[in-house]
């Protein structure tokens, strides 16, 4: 078999390495991949993830037998459209069904009309009314950009002034183009975060082990919000009755809506919960493995991920068994200091044979035989083990045997997760 991967991070690094455990695969190609991911498959560097006609036309000249879309941008493109269109089987959602990340006005107004637990909120585009909404409320307050905006257009604004800078800098500075030219501005929740992504065929919904993401940039959740500077798994917070409670508030009852708005939802349906007091409520939805939430999740999958994958395509979900290791994963992410603002690239990467086995690399290029930062989040480093202090533990011990000018990573990554589980004991 002939498989096509779309998309060029950590994330897709993960899946890769988890399709290539199928003996029955005998070809993957990334597009466009990085440096890192080269090792693993067949880049293709000129092919961008956004390029949906030349991905077509590539996967009809290298008869591709199965593609795996992986970044938002494409999915609400609809890169799976053309791909069907063109006869080539997809895994993900079609352009219809990716709006529940496309669109948080569209996933805020499913949720209310269908009852799903979340934040009560108001929608703007007028950024004096949304700043007398936010008068009104008070601080804090939570201001979001409608659209995708790699996953930075979410500020928790401490103070009624940080918010009212937040929707101008949104809908007067267009700091985000279009995704921010209508505001979403939600009542601030409290609790334990919860990611926990799931496989769904449109009717089936089996969700993966749960995760814990840390999105802030510095130690201590302090400084501003990145794509993820760390992940562990399973998230200790989430219990067996809470996961019970999830399936029949949230999950089945977010399947069956947007089955009934006519955009039945196949692919990876990611949720991202907070577990209130009043009950565990959506925080948001993504229509598609998170990143870097995935480089935990796969690696403690035991099923074949690709009959798991083609099984959400076919609508067969129920037919197949998923199972997951009942070990712990703790990922790591390095970067480049001053990410998510300000870095500097292009440093020569060295690491062990052993942090080579596991690591999922994210921003690095290849260049005359070498591998060279070229990005943020440089690449993470999984490990996993029988209980989540050793997992943590191998994660930093592997992570200290990569190296690069200017690397950075937090030092905290699963003490929240770890201190959760404590209390539980």
């Amino acid at each position: 078999m002939k498989l096509m991967v779309i998309g060029g991070g950590g994330r897709e690094h993960a899946i890769i390495k988890k399709l290539k455990e199928n003996p029955a695969i005998e070809e993957i190609y990334c597009l466009p991949g990085n440096g890192g991911i080269a090792a693993d498959a067949v880049c293709v560097p000129e092919i961008g993830a956004k390029d949906i006609p030349a991905q077509v036309e590539f996967a009809k000249a290298h008869r591709i037998d199965y593609a795996v879309v992986a970044p938002d941008d494409p999915l609400a493109l609809g890169a799976v459209d053309a791909l069907s269109e063109a006869g080539i089987p997809c895994f993900g959602p079609d352009k219809k069904a990716a709006v529940i990340e496309a669109s948080k006005a569209f996933s805020k107004d499913l949720m209310k009309k269908y009852g799903i637990p979340t934040a009560k909120y108001e929608l703007f585009t007028d950024a004096d009314a949304a700043c007398a909404y936010i008068d009104s409320q008070g601080a804090p307050i939570v201001v979001k950009a409608d659209g995708l905006a790699l996953g930075k257009g979410v500020i928790v604004a401490q103070t009624v002034e940080e918010a009212k800078a937040a929707v101008r800098s949104m809908i007067e500075d267009k700091a985000f183009g279009q995704s921010g030219a209508r505001v979403v501005i939600e009542e601030f929740m409290e609790g334990p975060e919860v990611s926990v992504l799931s496989f769904t065929d449109g009717e089936t919904v089996v969700p993966m082990v749960s995760s814990m993401d840390h999105k802030c940039a510095l130690d201590g959740d302090k400084g501003p919000n990145t794509g993820g500077m760390g992940t562990i798994a399973p998230n200790p917070c989430y219990t067996k009755e809470i996961a019970e409670e999830c399936m029949e508030t949230i999950f089945l009852p977010t399947i069956r809506a947007m089955k009934a708005e006519g955009r039945p939802f196949k692919g990876c349906l990611y949720f991202g919960l907070m577990l209130t007091k009043n009950g565990p409520k959506v925080v948001e939805y993504n229509c598609r493995f998170g990143d870097p939430e995935t480089q935990v999740v796969l690696p403690l999958l035991s099923s074949d991920l690709l009959s798991v994958m083609q099984a959400t395509t076919n609508g067969t979900l129920k037919d197949v068994n998923v199972a997951f290791s009942t070990d712990s994963a703790c990922c790591v992410v390095l970067a480049s200091n001053g990410y998510p603002k300000k870095y500097e690239s292009g440093f020569p990467i060295t690491m062990s044979e052993e942090a080579a086995a596991h690591t999922y690399v994210a921003g690095a290029k290849k260049d005359g035989g070498k591998l060279l930062t070229a990005g943020g989040r440089v690449l993470g480093v999984t490990a996993v083990a029988p209980t989540l202090e050793e997992a943590v533990k191998e994660a930093y011990r592997l992570s200290s045997e990569v190296d690069f000018a200017n690397k950075y990573c937090r030092s905290d990554i699963g003490r929240r997760a770890l201190a959760a589980q404590k209390e539980r004991e």
